[in-house]
């Protein structure tokens, strides 16, 4: 799978989502769907992006019981989505039954969606993280931590911030899956993003994949947009 720049659904009804979409011409794009997207359309979206020619993100960032998780990825697995993700803080046992419950649900010859884990939100600083989730450790660390233990259990890469690539690629290879949210233009508002970068920053620091949202969908000319971000991330 190529390199992709992944663009966020994050519209609030459907007529916004075509209207962006009609904006493309028809190519085929790498998008997610995230919660707010497919707890509104379910799965009728994901038949209609398919349709479309689009490969998915299904970012549901998955976090329960390993039996719970198992089941879900499941039933998720015959959507013939992409890539699907689960929280890494659910621990070592769920993310095997993540991985477990993919195998099971993929059909027979197909191929089994990417499977990568969240480390800790772009949103989150250290502060926030030490503050109030209690985690008395230094982000880096927490970060690779996760990210060694998604890999041990048999997850195929994370969700991480670009800054955290190298280190991540140093303890898991350069094979591990890095997928990079926040991801802004220099000139573009950073929102309620903390661990913020540039594309071309991401691509040097040795990201796999990034995800955009705002930077493209809010956009007065998405298209053109897209296609400035996705050259400096091309190179």
């Amino acid at each position: 799978m190529q390199r992709p720049l992944i663009i966020a659904l994050d519209l609030d009804d459907v007529a916004k989502r075509r209207a962006l979409l009609d904006q493309f011409n028809g190519e085929s794009l790498f998008v997610k769907v995230g919660m707010e997207l497919f707890y509104r359309e379910g799965r009728q979206v994901i038949h209609e992006l398919k349709e479309s020619g689009h490969q998915i993100f299904l970012d549901l960032k998955l976090h329960d019981i390993p039996n719970t998780v198992q089941r879900t990825m499941r039933e998720l697995a015959s959507l013939d989505i992409d890539i699907v993700n689960v929280h890494a803080a659910g621990g070592k046992k769920m993310m095997s039954a993540a991985r477990d419950g993919l195998e099971q649900g993929t059909k027979a010859g197909g191929k089994r969606p990417i499977l990568i884990a969240v480390t800790q939100l772009t949103s989150t600083d250290e502060e926030t993280m030490q503050s109030e989730l209690l985690i008395n450790q230094q982000l880096n660390e927490v970060v690779r931590t996760y990210a060694s233990f998604a890999q041990e259990s048999g997850v195929d890469g994370v969700v991480c911030s670009a800054k955290e690539v190298p280190l991540i690629q140093d303890s898991c290879g350069t094979s591990f899956y890095t997928v990079c949210p926040g991801i802004r233009r220099k000139e573009d508002v950073v929102g309620d993003q903390k661990r913020v970068v540039t594309p071309e920053e991401a691509r040097e620091l040795g990201s796999w994949g990034i995800v955009v949202g705002r930077s493209i969908t809010t956009a007065e000319h998405p298209l053109k947009v897209y296609q400035e971000m996705k050259q400096d991330w091309e190179g």
